[in-house]
């Protein structure tokens, strides 16, 4: 799989070295794609952690371990890394 995509890579980006060729992807939209794969990966990746922590912050409410409060903050923590990406992509 990485072989491959090493390889996708090198022709992309050899496609706009010729001679009078146009680059395969203009500048302005490999950027926004850029931002695009960067948020989200940091929405998928929040997404995989809010899993386990939801589940685990619904097992100690159920224990009365801790209170809602509690585990809502911890749940909602990881989309904050969203919100960090979506700065990052509106800044750039």
């Amino acid at each position: 799989m990485l072989g491959t995509l090493t390889e996708l890579t090198s022709v992309v980006l050899q496609e706009g070295t010729q001679a009078g060729a146009q680059p395969a992807i203009p500048e302005e939209s490999g950027t926004a794609i850029g931002l695009g794969i960067a948020v989200g990966l940091a929405g998928l990746g929040a997404g995989v952690a809010e899993r386990g922590i939801g589940a685990a912050a619904v097992g100690a409410i159920a224990e009365d371990s801790i209170g809602l409060g509690t585990a809502l903050v911890l749940t909602v923590l990881p989309e904050t890394l969203v919100l960090l990406a979506l700065v990052v992509a509106f800044v750039a």
